[in-house]
């Protein structure tokens, strides 16, 4: 774990912008959070060692209309993240999930993406926060010794499709874990 006053837990939100622009076929997480289990740990943790994060790291969400891009699951400075992109492709959110913690007295002291010359808000929103900086907006979800972070420009996704995706994180089951990784071949699925 790190030190929440060296290195800020959220990571530059325009890192995944090359991302969200590559020309890819999109993959569903087509299983209910419900209604699946749990990806079987061995499949979890060989998963979590081909995107280099840690197994714990590893969480996806679901919101109507929204699907996960493929080509940007992986690592980013020890997070796992991906992007989700709505199915005409006019909105997108991005997933961050890393070790730490949030409190009432870190959540305005931690940059919201790349936002640091703008003041953070946080308002507590059930288990999550909802953070404010500038011309982004997120939602925090802390887990135990993780936080999964869902971060969109507020002029392109509402707060009600970032609190949905909040509501539904979850560890991935067989299915969605699958969706996740890169078919055998390279191409996406």
């Amino acid at each position: 774990m790190t030190d929440d006053s060296r290195r800020p837990m959220m990571r530059p939100a325009r890192a995944l912008l090359p991302l969200f622009l590559l020309p890819v076929l999109l993959t569903g997480c087509g299983s209910d959070k419900n209604g699946g289990t749990a990806a079987d740990s061995a499949d979890l943790d060989a998963a979590a060692r081909t995107w280099g994060v840690a197994p714990e790291l590893v969480y996806v969400t679901e919101v109507s209309g929204y699907t996960v891009f493929q080509a940007s699951v992986g690592e980013y400075e020890d997070e796992f993240v991906t992007a989700y992109r709505s199915e005409e492709g006019a909105s997108k959110f991005g997933l961050f999930a890393g070790h730490g913690t949030l409190t009432a007295e870190s959540c305005p002291k931690q940059p919201l993406g790349e936002v640091t010359d703008k003041p953070v808000s946080c308002e507590h929103d059930g288990d999550a926060w909802y953070r404010t900086a500038g011309e982004s907006h997120e939602y925090a979800v802390p887990i135990d010794a993780v936080v999964v972070h869902l971060i969109a420009d507020a002029d392109k996704v509402d707060r009600a499709v970032l609190r949905r995706a909040a509501e539904a994180v979850h560890r991935p089951d067989d299915s969605e874990l699958a969706a996740l990784l890169p078919t055998p071949d390279g191409a996406d699925t």
